[in-house]
């Protein structure tokens, strides 16, 4: 007995794939917004930096005029000095055996403190020469100056026996005319500022030229000047 079997009207099944489709082009994808990033400088408001801009000069402006001025008070400056009466009480002039002279001066001395503090000079010098030589010269004591104050001094200078020995000539043509000119040099030594606490070197000084009739006694004529 054969058996035999009906054929089907089934397709056979497709072969099995190895591969798989390949992605699609970027453009067939949907469209998406573009984002774009704006960077802005900073904003400033120009009334606002102008206004801090002239606070901060006029700040940096008063500081140094608090400086200047502090400078300016503070400071130490040299006192200021001047003859006020300037009076010949003797002159004497020996010619033999030497020629030798007496003489006394008498002076007023004004010394003005220019800071904010008071000074203590140690002591007030007082010198005579004749043409530019030192004859002899007189101390006085300390004294005291208060803050922006003056102070009067009074001031004698005795010289006996001084001897002529380099200008001999000159000193004998001065007698002979009967008028003779000397240099006085008035100065204080160093001092102490009440503030500061420390000594420092005043150099106050004033020079005169004093023409002196030797016939009356008297002073004829004076120069004054400070250095």
């Amino acid at each position: 007995m054969t058996s035999s079997s009906i054929p089907s009207d089934r397709p056979p099944p497709p072969p099995q794939s190895y591969y798989h489709p390949l992605p699609a082009e970027p453009h067939s994808q949907p469209h998406q917004p573009t984002q774009y990033i704006i960077l802005l400088p900073r904003y400033y408001n120009l009334q606002t930096f102008l206004n801090r801009t002239c606070r901060r000069r006029l700040f940096c402006l008063a500081a140094l005029l608090l400086l200047g001025l502090a400078i300016f008070f503070l400071w130490p400056s040299n006192p200021e000095i001047s003859i006020v009466r300037l009076r010949l009480d003797r002159l004497h002039i020996v010619t033999f055996p030497q020629i030798s002279l007496d003489i006394t001066l008498d002076l007023t001395v004004k010394i003005r403190n220019r800071d904010f503090f008071s000074i203590d000079y140690k002591s007030l010098i007082v010198a005579i020469g004749y043409r530019g030589t030192q004859l002899g010269y007189a101390t006085s004591a300390h004294g005291h100056i208060k803050a922006r104050g003056s102070s009067y001094i009074n001031a004698t200078v005795e010289l006996d026996g001084v001897e002529i020995l380099y200008d001999v000539i000159p000193l004998i043509e001065d007698l002979a005319k009967g008028e003779i000119t000397f240099d006085t040099v008035t100065k204080i030594g160093g001092g102490q500022l009440g503030l500061l606490l420390f000594e420092i070197p005043l150099e106050a000084k004033v020079s005169c030229e004093i023409n002196v009739n030797i016939v009356n006694q008297t002073i004829e004529q004076q120069n004054c000047y400070p250095e």
